[in-house]
């Protein structure tokens, strides 16, 4: 399927109530390529033991249509769309982000001070203000990549420059590997989000992910937040692996 929903495409999603409780740290990743498999994997989730992840192929088969629908339905949606553009496109961009009402969203911190800088006016706009978030290094790149990028520092030097970056520019925090939370936590403290992709359990499959941990790991790591896909999504019954999550972290 491609293109935005119409009305006679989209899958029934039950509007579930505000969520009584703290989702948690998870955020489960709905990487799917057709709207309908997400929207079924939602309907059988509760909002108030998980939050949600909306990425670039979602989006763009489904449109912003499915979003406000996860977020009509009681869940607390992370726009993962990574912009990267000139100042006045990316404030542009965050400001409808947050009109969609996404609990939170991304953008790369390749873009310098000045874009930074512009997307936390675009989400400043509205009356509902998401977390602003920024991607650091991606999870996929190690030295030999970002050697052929022309980036010279090692992977953790790198995202610690790059998270420096975000917090001056008043986001609200970054995306990074769990095995670089710790330099991270204590270099900018309590109260700046660390979001942690490449959660796998232990002797799971890496897939495409070259820097990966343990959920207990990454949490014990200083992550606030885990965006955990396949195991989850791939798994014969997702909610009950959910739940096997939320207990190891408990």
């Amino acid at each position: 399927m491609t293109g935005a929903l119409g009305p006679r495409e989209r899958p029934e999603l039950a509007l579930n109530p505000p969520a009584a409780q703290d989702p948690g740290r998870i955020i489960v990743a709905l990487d799917f390529p057709d709207p309908g498999q997400a929207l079924g994997l939602a309907g059988r989730l509760n909002p108030g033991i998980c939050r949600l992840k909306v990425g670039f192929e979602l989006f763009v088969s489904a449109g912003p249509s499915l979003v406000e629908r996860l977020v009509a339905s009681g869940f607390d949606v992370f726009l993962d769309l990574k912009f990267h553009d000139i100042p006045n496109t990316v404030r542009s961009a965050t400001a409808a982000a947050g009109r969609l009402g996404v609990w939170m969203l991304n953008v790369h911190a390749l873009g310098g001070r000045a874009m930074l800088e512009a997307a936390r006016e675009g989400v400043e706009v509205g009356p509902h203000r998401p977390k602003l978030i920024a991607v650091t290094i991606l999870t996929s790149l190690g030295a030999p990549e970002l050697t052929d990028l022309g980036i010279g520092g090692a992977v953790d030097t790198e995202v610690l420059r790059l998270a420096s970056v975000a917090r001056a520019s008043g986001l609200d925090g970054v995306v990074c590997s769990a095995q670089e939370a710790p330099r991270l936590r204590g270099a900018q403290g309590e109260g700046f989000l660390l979001v942690t992709p490449g959660i796998r359990p232990q002797r799971g499959p890496r897939d495409d992910q070259r820097r990966v941990v343990t959920p207990r790991e990454a949490v014990a790591r200083g992550a606030d937040y885990l965006v955990i896909g396949r195991p989850i999504t791939r798994a014969p019954d997702p909610v009950a692996a959910i739940e096997s999550i939320r207990r190891m972290l408990a």
